[in-house]
């Protein structure tokens, strides 16, 4: 489960932290017991979940499936997804997807990878509310077509 937890708009960064649902809550209580400023300045938690389909990856096209949840699961919506594909090594032109939403809270981009190896997805979004995060994906061992 990932949580992105930011500061008000235009505020600072978004910080995705990797946590079980104990765990979540746990963060979630510390974090309300010693918050400054309002609750509606708060962006609510969000979980970010990905597929990339042909898995295993390889060259050529795939497509980027992105769900987005927010509180008790429920589908966030009319959110903007670009998605920005890069080698893990500098030097290689990158590859941009721009996500489609195809049911609630789910998400799809066209990407290609244009050569095998090791590549990084960074996922710009921007919440249906104006909200802006990152998150990035690894995707390791990109291979050749079979």
């Amino acid at each position: 489960m990932y949580l992105c937890l930011a500061p008000s708009r235009g505020r600072g960064p978004c910080f995705l932290i990797e946590a079980s649902r104990s765990g979540v809550f746990a963060c979630l209580g510390v974090l309300l017991a010693t918050a400054c400023g309002s609750p509606s300045e708060a962006l609510p938690a969000l979980v970010i979940q990905h597929e990339i389909a042909p898995w295993p990856p390889r060259i050529g096209p795939a497509v980027v499936t992105v769900r987005l949840t927010g509180t008790l699961r429920k589908a966030v919506t009319g959110a903007h997804i670009l998605l920005e594909a890069n080698m893990s090594h500098a030097g290689m032109s990158p590859s941009f997807g721009e996500a489609k939403e195809v049911e609630p809270g789910r998400y799809q981009a066209p990407l290609a990878f244009t050569m095998a190896g090791d590549w990084v997805i960074l996922a710009h979004v921007t919440l249906a509310d104006g909200h802006k995060l990152e998150r990035q994906i690894e995707v390791n061992g990109v291979g050749r077509t079979q």
